[in-house]
């Protein structure tokens, strides 16, 4: 009994309340034919971006596909494609997913990373060589960016100079660029992305903005976009552009194979060019430059022996008339007289000057008279 007592005094507090609120509601306001009806935002720029490659592609350029989704809420993925398959084909896909734009990696001999930018399906469409290639996991750098936040995209300014670039930028503008409003994106910009052209090619990296005074942390990805060519319509069409300065990764590689080829080559033409030219015979050393190593006492007994040696040969030997000993006599005794001859002349000359110069003072100068205008004139 006193449990179903409990039970009626609550749904009796429960009835009061009820009432209260009832009382204390506030009307509903009637909207007045002259306020505006509030619209909902639209999603207007529909841009999607189909981000896939074929197969072939190595782990690094896996990762770094998949960065690139991370970083475009827009893209949309799809698996990998066949090899066989021609490029076409893609424009068909692209259809399939509803997708405008496309980014297609491509890989040869697990190597070599191709990446191919288009517009979906008229054109055009640019093809690049990825180097250089360095993934967010790889990096690990302090800057971070939330999930599908909208990024500011900053150009150099190369980009204006010439027409491909004008071209690329457009579409790097295009897929990069996440639209307004869309579902997946934050409504807010917390990183940048940069493009700069350098030795014709074009640098991508992505920073986080630490504040407004223009502090920046990178983020990751990198990598760099060397151009080949660009089409005029979607995996098709004329060439609009190519680059004359393009060396094919292949070839590159040949290159540096023959020039290691031809090093080894002239390695051994150096060697047998040394065996050639090389002295049969040691040079004669000097016995005094050893004298300090080993015992002195053994050192000095064959340095007399040697010496004693070279005398006995010298006095065994004649000596002939045009020796070098006898015309170092001859010419020492000529050279004697010669200087005897010149100490007397030097003498003899001196004493002669000497005399001359007493006589000159000892004559005296008469007086003739003088002149018209006054001067003394002497004989």
């Amino acid at each position: 009994m006193g449990k179903l007592k409990g039970t009626k005094r609550k749904l009796k507090d429960i009835t009061k309340a009820e009432e209260d609120s009832s009382d204390n509601e506030v009307p509903m306001r009637a909207r007045f034919s002259d306020e505006p009806i509030p619209k909902k935002i639209k999603w207007i720029n529909k841009q999607r971006v189909l981000v896939f490659a074929s197969r072939g592609i190595s782990h690094r350029d896996r990762h770094l596909m998949q960065d690139l989704r991370t970083l475009m809420p827009h893209s949309k993925p799809e698996s990998k494609m066949e090899r066989k398959d021609d490029l076409f084909v893609i424009n068909e896909m692209c259809e399939m997913k509803n997708c405008n734009k496309c980014i297609l990696f491509e890989g040869r001999l697990k190597r070599d990373l191709y990446m191919w930018i288009t517009n979906i399906p008229d054109g055009p469409s640019a093809k690049f060589l990825v180097e250089n290639v360095y993934t967010m996991a790889e990096l690990k750098f302090t800057g971070n960016c939330l999930k599908g936040s909208r990024p500011v995209l900053s150009f150099d300014e190369n980009f204006t100079t010439k027409p491909h670039y004008n071209l690329l930028k457009e579409l790097f503008v295009q897929i990069f660029g996440t639209p307004y409003h869309h579902p997946k994106s934050q409504p807010f910009t917390d990183h940048v992305i940069t493009f700069s052209v350098l030795d014709n090619r074009i640098w991508f990296r992505n920073f986080q903005i630490l504040s407004e005074d223009g502090a920046l942390a990178e983020i990751g990805p990198r990598f760099v976009l060397n151009p080949i060519k660009i089409f005029d319509g979607s995996f098709r069409g004329q060439t609009i552009w190519e680059n004359p300065r393009y060396v094919s990764p292949a070839v590159y590689r040949r290159q540096v194979r023959k020039f290691a080829a031809n090093r080894y080559e002239n390695r051994l033409e150096k060697k047998v060019a040394y065996e050639e030219s090389r002295p049969k015979e040691s040079y004669n050393l000097n016995p005094v430059d050893e004298i300090f190593s080993g015992d002195t006492m053994e050192k000095a007994s064959e340095i007399h022996t040697q010496v004693t040696e070279r005398k006995i040969k010298e006095i065994e030997t004649p000596v002939s008339k045009n020796s070098p000993v006898k015309l170092k006599k001859k010419h020492s005794r000529k050279l004697q007289e010669r200087n005897k001859q010149n100490e007397k002349q030097k003498k003899t000359g001196k004493k002669q000057k000497q005399k001359k110069t007493l006589k000159q003072h000892k004559k005296i100068k008469k007086w003739k008279g003088t002149n018209k205008r006054g001067k003394v004139l002497l004989s």
